[in-house]
């Protein structure tokens, strides 16, 4: 499982790294939109937060416990203790550790990310990394993704998860 703030990479990331142990990708927030047919940005609206995160655990649970994959939810799923618990026990979480103002760059703008929407991206990242990081931190494993590709993180994921996941 990849963990971090909006940004890390970890839906661009992930796929990669999938690619590279042959296992399949599940995108947390992809799912939930092919589940009810709603963005999340429309979910966090209509449902609440609450209502949406209830659901990405449903999701990602369930992804944990299905067949091996590389699985990337959305930022907040390991905030909840429950998660983190689950997570933990169903194989290697990785933190894609991430400056938030390069997460900022990455994605360009808040579009279809409530919890960005307003103020400033990198302040509103920066202050999802106060709130979030200590959390992130308890993840097996970390990968710095400053300044480096896509390519070169998920070649340094991939490599964890052969030797301490057991791909």
């Amino acid at each position: 499982m990849l963990v971090g703030l909006p940004g890390a990479g970890k839906t661009t990331v992930g796929r990669l790294v999938a690619a590279a142990l042959d296992a399949p990708f599940i995108d947390v927030d992809e799912a939930i939109v092919g589940r009810t047919g709603k963005s999340v940005a429309r979910l966090f609206a209509e449902d609440g937060e609450g209502a949406f995160r209830a659901l990405e655990a449903k999701v990602s649970e369930a992804a944990l416990r299905g067949p091996p994959s590389v699985v990337a939810p959305g930022g907040g799923f390991f905030a909840s203790d429950m998660a983190r618990e689950v997570a933990r026990g169903s194989g290697l979480v990785v933190y894609l550790e991430t400056d938030p103002a390069e997460a900022a760059a990455r994605l360009g703008g808040s579009a279809g990310r409530p919890l960005l929407e307003g103020g400033e991206t990198s302040s509103r990242i920066s202050a999802l990394l106060a709130e979030r990081g200590v959390l992130y931190r308890e993840a097996e494993c970390t990968v710095a993704t400053g300044g480096r590709t896509a390519a070169d993180v998920a070649a340094s994921v991939a490599l964890l998860a052969r030797g301490r996941g057991g791909w």
